[in-house]
């Protein structure tokens, strides 16, 4: 892959020419003939590629129906009106019965120990999910009931939802790293019917107790108001992996907490199951899943999927972003309980025929080069990962990487958070020996799908943008007026029309959708980050809206004075938030994690402060640089700045916790404040 330094511009990386002869969109021509047709006739383009797939009745109406303007009614999206499909069909049956890939790969699965792994075949995979369906079936489950899913990334977690997208359920996935309180929250407000957990795995050397967490959010649901569920199915899973003497654990936890009138063993549900289900034909429309997001008033916000318009979208993205070929290994390293793996462990790839890797453990674990050692293992050519990933990697340097074969590489992704360019530009030069395009996604939970990308075989790529608009998305940036700005610009990052994924709406919640995402701006769907266009229209994310600095009257992102700081050779990680200031309004407090054996001296200091003087401007000098140990975290590796700016503040009302990997960073943190900042 090739590089160009324009001057005045940063670092421009072209596409590599090996590439574009195969690729599904080979040049930045084609690119742009076909968005200009998504955004312009986007019932002609989305209508074209619906063909690709399975409808048992075709649509009625208009393919894409809208309202974003709350001034003029009930804000709603229509997809493929009046159409009738199965999801679960079009991923398994279309690709067994049309395609002749029953006994391709779907997956390979990978545990904790790098010795537990097996295959799963496209016809196995439909076996085991037409049993479950049958299992739901049974029990009572019907089309539009609620199934909460509290399991680790195991085969039985991906029969479960797709058993679910089978009989017409909808599936309720939660992370299996939350609390019991916020699992007990999550049943209560979508009204599951039922609830698929595990006794327990291992999240590298330590034994996770699920049944126990389970039985304690079920005991928290009690006598609630919208409490209905009535059974409990519980996967051996520490039973099941053969040659890890985890058996004794599992009977152990069974034995204590095993409640006889709501529990149910999957195993032996399953054991006489017939192995062909019959799908149930939903209308286009029909809710897939709801998946809970952070709210900015601290209460999770139940988004809400609907079947047609993420199979579409999904698959075509997957197709497109990752250009995607019959004989490619792709592998997202996502947890399944987050919305990339969600639409890119499952939906996408599997809607594509695709074979992926599938992962339990950490990536860390035994060994540091555990992602290298998978690389190698299955042959991936294509990685999807997060920048937290890429970021940790590199604190342990080049070496690891040597000791393994990484020549299958041909794409590289990331997806979370914005990337900082020394963290992309080290993912690019060390794991993809300078070859691979890196595929920088921009999306939410809320999207379904990326909004902004870069595709392989046609973006010029700079490190640390997001480049363009995916096919059908049109972004603008608005001031705090609501005015649309031309040009370079920066500003609030909205988008004018949908795309066949948006969310439909905040489950039980439609005032607080319509407040979140269409209020502020009627017209247009609200981002809450704020973007920047560079003269060459590329586009770059600049962090969350309440994450914007506004420094005596200058409005600088977060990202920007975080990039800023990681480029220090003694900085490991890094975060930015306001602080309140008498005579600027708000000042720049910094949390700074150093690596191993260095130590925030007053030399260090000075030096971190004219870096950003130097790549920003006087004006974002920060007043307070603060040793942080480590950060705030969300189990996906988000940092919580929230909470940041409750300690830079000294506020110890830290609000909802919960969702934090390790609470007792936070304790560190407020003894070690700086005390001018009180």
């Amino acid at each position: 892959m090739s590089s160009l330094r324009v001057p005045g511009r940063k670092l421009v990386y072209h596409p590599d020419h090996i590439l574009q002869p195969s690729a599904h969109v080979p040049d930045l021509e084609t690119y742009t003939r076909l968005y200009k047709q998504s955004v312009e006739n986007p019932e002609e383009f989305w209508g074209e590629l619906a063909k690709g797939f399975y409808w048992k009745s075709p649509p009625k109406g208009t393919i894409l129906d809208y309202n974003f303007d709350v001034s003029k009614g009930n804000v709603y999206v229509k997809f493929m009106q009046g159409a009738t499909t199965n999801i679960c069909y079009n991923l398994l049956d279309r690709n067994i019965q049309e395609n002749g890939q029953g006994d391709k790969i779907a997956y390979f699965w990978e545990g904790n120990e790098p010795h537990v792994c097996s295959t799963i075949t496209y016809s196995q995979l439909l076996k085991q999910v037409c049993k479950f369906a049958n299992v739901l079936r049974t029990l009572g489950v019907k089309k539009g009931d609620r199934v909460a899913i509290y399991l680790p990334v195991i085969p039985e977690l991906i029969y479960a939802m797709l058993a679910c997208a089978r009989i017409g359920a909808v599936h309720s996935v939660v992370f299996a790293g939350f609390s019991a309180e916020s699992l007990c929250e999550r049943i209560l407000d979508s009204q599951c019917v039922l609830l698929v957990t595990a006794d327990g795995f291992y999240r590298g050397e330590k034994l996770v107790n699920l049944k126990q967490i389970a039985d304690d959010a079920l005991e928290k649901c009690k006598d609630k108001e919208n409490f209905i569920l009535k059974k409990c199915i519980v996967v051996q899973h520490l039973g099941d992996q053969v040659g890890n003497n985890h058996e004794q654990e599992s009977c152990n936890i069974l034995q204590l907490f095993w409640n006889c009138e709501t529990d149910i063993c999957w195993d032996a549900l399953m054991k006489d199951v017939s192995e062909h289900c019959e799908p149930e034909w939903v209308d286009a429309e029909h809710p897939l899943f709801i998946l809970y997001t952070s709210g900015s008033t601290g209460k999770p916000k139940g988004v809400l999927h609907t079947v047609a318009g993420y199979l579409i979208y999904t698959a075509v993205s997957f197709k497109y972003v990752f250009d995607y070929h019959d004989d490619d290994v792709y592998w997202c390293t996502a947890d399944i309980g987050w919305i990339t793996g969600h639409s890119y462990v499952i939906y996408g790839p599997l809607a594509n025929g695709a074979t992926c890797v599938l992962f339990e453990g950490l990536l860390l674990y035994p060994h540091v080069g555990r992602l290298y050692e998978m690389i190698e293992k299955y042959k991936v050519t294509k990685l999807y990962t997060a920048p937290t990933v890429i970021r940790m990697l590199m604190k342990f340097g080049e070496e690891p990487v040597r000791k393994f074969d990484l020549k299958s590489l041909r794409i590289l992704g990331c997806a979370g958070e914005p990337i900082n360019p020394e963290a992309w530009t080290w993912y690019h030069r060390v794991i993809g020996n300078g070859k691979c395009p890196i595929v920088d996604t921009f999306w939410q939970t809320e999207t379904g799908g990326p909004m902004m990308t870069p595709l392989p075989a046609a973006t010029p790529l700079k490190p640390g943008s997001t480049t363009f608009p995916f096919f059908g998305v049109l972004p603008a940036i608005l001031n705090e007026h609501g005015e649309e700005l031309e040009g370079e610009a920066e500003g609030y990052l909205v988008f004018k029309q949908p795309w066949p994924s948006i969310l439909r709406t905040v489950y039980g919640d439609k005032e607080r959708f319509e407040t979140t995402y269409f209020k502020q701006f009627p017209g247009f769907y609200l981002t809450g980050d704020s973007c920047r266009r560079d003269g060459d229209g590329y586009y770059w994310i600049t962090g969350r809206i309440d994450d914007m600095l506004n420094v005596s009257g200058h409005l600088l992102s977060s990202a920007e004075v975080e990039s800023a700081l990681a480029e220090h050779s003694a900085v490991a990680e890094v975060a930015v938030v306001s602080h309140p200031h008498p005579v600027k309004g708000e000042c720049i407090y910094c949390f700074v994690t150093l690596k191993d054996g260095r130590e925030l001296t007053q030399f260090i200091t000075d030096e971190l402060k004219n870096k950003v003087r130097q790549k920003i401007g006087p004006i974002a000098t920060p007043d307070f640089i603060q040793n942080a140990p480590g950060l705030p975290k969300t189990r996906s590796g988000k940092i919580m700045r929230r909470i940041l700016r409750r300690i830079a503040c000294n506020e110890k009302d830290l609000g909802d916790t919960s969702t934090l990997i390790d609470p007792s960073v936070v304790e560190v943190l407020f003894s070690q404040r700086c005390q001018a900042a009180a």
